[in-house]
């Protein structure tokens, strides 16, 4: 493989480089230089924001390579794959976009099936350097020369491997130069189908989410944009790790948020126990919450009766009672029932008013239907209902609850969920991350919520029945990404198995795709920390690796009162090398670790408090906060304190021992446990 400026191949393909950025440069100037003009003020402030954010999508990002590949077909001539289309002053492109139909040989060739390409060339970069190429000869009419060799010769391309072990600081990247065959093949996935990855550590699984939302927003663009598509985190630290990933694929209009972020109608201020979450979580709440409401409905006290001019008309009480019972059994949401209801009322009364000769027209109905009678009639019989206050109500009441709940929930499982201390009033209530969700299912019952395009959920194995059925409203004719690992579930309500959640989710047919490669961690950590999955997950099969490290994974006993000392020795040994370094830990732990780390005069920043000063390399990470994340060298410490110390705590382990991608070191003054005795 050759590297350097000699090299005629890397000279020429460095210009084309050049020339691609000079081009980029053009087309965002000529975005920037158009006058914006409109009808009317509305539409010229949505034209100039449209404007602003094609500009926004055409910035150069000097250290991410414009191209990362080019594909050599036998006809239609050669083409640069990159991250974004770019064209020169007469349209004719320079580099071709990954999402592209002409891209996808470079995923998904092979010498079985060349997809009608002759060669395909990788590049390596250092920064935005072009330092190297590598070739794949496809067709015997393609020449050799330096640097190029056989796909049949070269199994896995080096290029490749050193782009995924490449040292990764800071937030995560986008894989576009990596993308391998079963991954292209969910991210280019029909944009109507629901797909759930199942994915071990270092398989790509958020990766793959993530470009197969850029995917959908380049092939599927107005359906797609118009409709709209989020991102649901686990937490905001993983949404701070995956920010720069779509921008850098040139898409801005994102949003990324966390499940209560979400579902935020009024403020989490509260906590539940393990139990009272199980039973706020679980999908039989929604009907307890459907038998509250629809308990709100009345029989009518009285006959209706409407004076009009000098008639009066009269709808009896069971006639009214009719019109409600036949409008719930239709299955509509409570608030378009009760705008139905008023409707009904007045085409009765339109009705004999027509027979008795009277000329009625859609004023005369809109004039009975507001009229103060039969609002009065409606609001006695389909009153209004605030989801909050729904809720409130059912919390607050071990009376009301157990009304609503019979049948339902046990005489356990009410008193868990019943406040002990009734608030004043919603305002004052201190309401936790559950209620939020079963307000928002409240809402939902008496409005129906608008559906997205397109939803992207992780870490979805810890999301409860209640919170699937909250994601699932918002997809409802559109369709997800679900992805997730059933190992890595660390709460009360996590699945143990993926078609459960997606009927909670309302995606039952969903197509279950499993990664069981692992691209980025080295197989001796994979492999030890697959000891745990016959504890933790006994149907999962444990996951292969791409690479292999023999030293990578280090176990080391220190004795106690060497324990703080050695811990940030190690750490500043880390520091030597290029990439990131966190120390993951128990929770109860993380101020022992900062208090060695301050000690011994360390730069770091503990995840979940505020930041040190400047750029801190080196992060504390409380194990309940590590979900998600990955670090090229990882200390973790006390593996024993792990799992006995936290809730699910095997599980917060084979999280924590997951996230190291390229050293694992495993300090323990205390014994390991017993799962973990056996180092490969």
């Amino acid at each position: 493989m050759p590297a350097g400026g000699e090299d005629p191949v890397i000279s020429a393909e460095r210009a084309h480089l050049t020339q691609s950025r000079e081009f980029l440069r053009l087309m965002r100037e000529h975005v920037l230089a158009i006058n914006p003009m409109a009808g009317d003020p509305v539409s010229l402030e949505y034209l100039k924001a449209d404007l602003y954010r094609r500009a926004e999508s055409l910035k150069d990002i000097p250290d991410a390579p414009l191209f990362f590949g080019r594909l050599d077909y036998d006809e239609e001539g050669a083409f640069h794959i990159g991250r974004r289309h770019v064209h020169d002053q007469d349209g004719t492109p320079v580099v071709i976009d990954w999402r592209a139909p002409v891209s996808r040989p470079f995923y998904r060739a092979s010498q079985a099936d060349p997809m009608g390409i002759a060669l395909r060339r990788r590049f390596g970069f250092s920064g935005a350097q072009l330092t190297a190429y590598e070739d794949e000869i496809f067709t015997a009419t393609a020449g050799t020369g330096d640097g190029r060799v056989r796909s049949e010769e070269k199994k896995t391309s080096q290029l490749l491997i050193a782009e995924i072990e490449r040292p990764r600081s800071g937030p995560m990247r986008d894989i576009v130069a990596t993308i391998q065959p079963d991954q292209d093949d969910i991210v280019r996935g029909d944009a109507s189908q629901t797909v759930c990855v199942q994915g071990a550590p270092g398989t790509g699984k958020t990766a793959v989410g993530l470009h197969r939302v850029a995917y959908l927003l380049y092939a599927h663009k107005e359906q797609v944009t118009r409709r709209g598509v989020i991102v649901v985190g686990p937490n905001l630290a993983f949404l701070s790790y995956i920010r720069n990933v779509l921008p850098a694929l040139g898409e801005l209009d994102v949003t990324q948020t966390t499940v209560t972020e979400l579902v935020a109608s009024v403020p989490a201020r509260g906590a539940d126990s393990d139990e009272a979450g199980r039973v706020k979580g679980d999908a039989r709440m929604a009907d307890v919450l459907r038998r509250a409401l629809w308990a709100a409905i009345r029989l009518p006290a009285d006959a209706l009766v409407l004076p009009r001019g000098s008639r009066r008309w009269r709808v009896p009480a069971n006639e009214i009672a009719e019109l409600a019972g036949e409008l719930r059994n239709r299955g509509v949401r409570y608030g378009a029932g009760r705008e139905l209801l008023g409707h009904r009322i007045a085409h009765v009364i339109l009705t004999r008013m027509e027979a008795a000769g009277e000329t009625c027209d859609d004023r005369t109905h809109d004039a009975v239907r507001r009229s103060a009678p039969v609002r009065a009639c409606v609001d006695q019989v389909w009153p209004k209902v605030d989801a909050k206050r729904l809720v409130f109500g059912l919390l607050s009441s071990a009376a009301n609850l157990a009304a609503h709940a019979d049948g339902l929930l046990s005489a356990a499982e009410q008193q868990a969920i019943v406040w002990p201390v009734p608030a004043r009033g919603p305002g004052s209530a201190r309401w936790s991350r559950a209620d939020q969700v079963l307000i928002d299912e409240a809402a939902d019952l008496i409005e129906r919520t608008p559906s997205l395009a397109h939803v992207v959920v992780d870490e979805a194995q810890d999301l409860s029945p209640m919170e699937c059925r909250a994601i699932g409203r918002r997809c409802a004719t559109g369709s997800a990404t679900v992805l997730g690992d059933i190992a890595q579930g660390t709460t009360p309500w996590a699945a143990t198995s993926w078609p459960a959640l997606l009927g909670h989710l309302g995606k039952p047919d969903a197509a279950v795709r499993e990664l069981d490669v692992g691209y980025r961690v080295p197989r001796q950590i994979l492999d030890y920390a697959s000891q745990l999955l016959p504890s933790i997950a006994p149907g999962l099969r444990p996951a292969a690796s791409l690479r292999q490290d023999p030293g990578s994974l280090t176990v080391e006993s220190v004795p106690p009162a060497q324990y703080g000392r050695r811990l940030a020795s190690v750490c500043a040994s880390a520091l030597d090398l290029p990439g990131s370094v966190a120390v993951i830990c128990a929770d109860a732990q993380a101020p022992e670790v900062a208090a060695a780390l301050r000690a011994a005069g360390l730069d770091f920043a503990v995840l979940g408090a505020e930041p040190a000063s400047g750029d801190a390399r080196l992060v504390v990470v409380p194990v309940t906060l590590a979900k998600g994340l990955e670090f090229d060298h990882v200390v973790l410490g006390e593996p024993g304190r792990i799992a006995a110390g936290e809730a699910y705590g095997l599980r917060r382990l084979y999280v924590g021992l997951t996230r190291a991608v390229s050293r694992l070191t495993i300090l323990h003054a205390e014994p390991v446990p017993a799962e973990l005795c056996s180092v490969p």
